[in-house]
């Protein structure tokens, strides 16, 4: 099991969660160990692409630019200390999450497993100091939301937090 999937289930497991199938996160068996850490944020949603995903207070939502739109950028937050969360929705021709796999691996990404996130199939990763999810939607595009820096223990579980709260829009 990768360290992604690893940390979301033993941050499952501390508050006493039900255990989860290998590569499988659900947020409400992460939800209990959020709240019990005393950490606010709400869930931000993304009409365009019907997702939302936990945003921690204290980041705050930057202003896009015209360029970085045409990059497939949809959302973008940032903290006071450097860390932030991206947020991209990007037109990859109905490529398969096996073949993004294959292509993050070839393109120097590491840890690349695929795995499910609150139902969605997806692919987890990392590439330098950002933990990583896609997943790929009925339009063929790949969305993807990206944590970083990770650095230490302490911001590996936020990211964990935001990666595993994924989930379709009510």
């Amino acid at each position: 099991m990768k360290k992604i999937f690893a940390l979301m289930l033993a941050l499952c497991l501390m508050l006493g969660c039900t255990a989860l199938a290998e590569n499988e996160i659900n947020w409400e068996d992460v939800a209990p160990t959020l709240e019990a850490s005393g950490v606010t944020g709400q869930f931000v949603t993304f009409d365009e692409i019907a997702v939302k995903i936990f945003i921690y207070d204290g980041m705050n939502a930057q202003e896009l630019t015209d360029e970085d739109r045409e990059k497939g950028y949809i959302g973008y937050f940032a903290a006071e200390d450097g860390s932030a969360i991206a947020i991209q929705y990007v037109n990859m021709n109905g490529m398969s999450l096996e073949d993004y796999a294959a292509q993050l691996a070839e393109a120097g990404a590491t840890e690349v497993e695929l795995g499910t996130v609150n139902g969605l199939p997806c692919v987890n990763y990392v590439n330098g100091t950002n933990l990583s999810l896609a997943f790929t939607t009925q339009m063929g595009y790949i969305l993807e939301v990206t944590v970083g820096p990770v650095e230490d223990d302490n911001s590996k579980i936020a990211a964990s937090f935001v990666l595993a709260s994924v989930q379709a829009a009510e």
